[in-house]
């Protein structure tokens, strides 16, 4: 039973910032006390200063609700480490985020208890990220909050999208899932004027603003965000076409986060590998990559920028 008032109140502080809503019984019986001192608690918690809003009823509900200042955030060390580390690695290498990053890990490892500081310090030490290009737009990371509450509480949400033509139109959607797929992030939502599953990129996301109108969990096909994610964009048109017929079964085809929906098996020995990109680059990079001989079935611009990239590759070899 917890009865010394200040460790129950942190606790029940504690549960509250886990869960979107509590019924009084419920946190009665995570802190073995009465529901009547849980009321108690909960007023002493908005004596100093914590939004907490609550339902009518027999049972009574709970919820900590935004206020005008964040809350103090009671966390466990696994989750204290977590954070600190996520936070410089942000910090380092996620683009957008950087400043807004380094300014939270100041205000965490200021209270970080000195115990948990060696684990943050070894796994930022053991863990590290090469950034080859600054290739992908910066993330927004007002965007990317308004984005994981709506998707958290299931809120539909409508904001401008402008489209790979440049073209910009409302959208209204049922927020799921935000996925990261190398420099970009990608919303998955249920698109409720064309009822059916889209992605949008964040990037091209502008005005965003929650309705307050909640819609019920939908089942994604297949279950998997990334992957499908990974299954639209790989069918996306691209601008410059590219299909190697790669003379090695699928599974011994190296798999790049690029081509992971991209290999389709022929037969037993060959594969198709879909290079098609909108950039040549990116396109010349893959096809480099591939460990076994291929013929390639591509766009002129593509076939000419690979002969001159192999020119200046044979030329700087002697």
């Amino acid at each position: 039973m917890t009865s010394d008032m200040t460790a129950r109140m942190l606790r029940l502080l504690s549960l509250l910032q886990t869960r979107r809503e509590w019924s009084g019984a419920d946190l009665a019986d995570r802190l073995e006390v009465t529901v009547r001192t849980v009321r108690r608690d909960i007023d002493r918690l908005r004596d100093l200063g914590y939004p907490v809003d609550s339902a009518r009823g027999h049972a009574g509900g709970y919820r900590l609700a935004a206020g005008t200042d964040l809350p103090p955030l009671l966390l466990d060390d696994g989750e204290a480490v977590a954070i600190a580390v996520a936070l410089r690695t942000a910090a380092g290498g996620l683009t957008g985020i950087e400043e807004t990053a380094l300014r939270a890990l100041a205000k965490l490892e200021q209270v970080l208890p000195r115990r948990l500081r060696p684990q943050v310090t070894a796994l930022q030490h053991a863990v590290a990220g090469i950034a080859w290009e600054d290739r992908g737009p910066r993330a927004d990371p007002a965007l990317l909050a308004t984005l994981a509450l709506a998707c958290r509480d299931h809120e539909i949400i409508t904001f401008d999208y402008t489209t790979r033509t440049a073209t910009t139109a409302p959208r209204r959607v049922e927020p799921q899932h935000i996925v990261a797929s190398g420099d970009l992030w990608y919303l998955l939502a249920h698109d409720t004027a064309r009822d059916d599953w889209r992605i949008f990129r964040l990037d091209r996301i502008t005005g965003p603003a929650l309705t307050g109108h909640r819609a019920p969990a939908r089942d994604l096909p297949g279950g998997s965000p990334a992957a499908f994610v990974a299954a639209r964009l790989s069918a996306a048109p691209t601008r410059h076409r590219a299909v190697a017929t790669v003379h090695a079964p699928a599974d011994r085809v190296a798999r790049s986060r690029h081509l992971a929906t991209r290999i389709r098996p022929v037969d037993s020995a060959t594969c198709l590998v879909d290079a098609s990109d909108d950039s040549l680059t990116r396109i010349a990079q893959t096809l480099a990559g591939l460990t076994a001989d291929y013929t390639l079935d591509a766009d002129r611009d593509v076939l000419d920028h690979l002969r001159g990239a192999a020119r200046r590759i044979l030329h700087a070899a002697g």
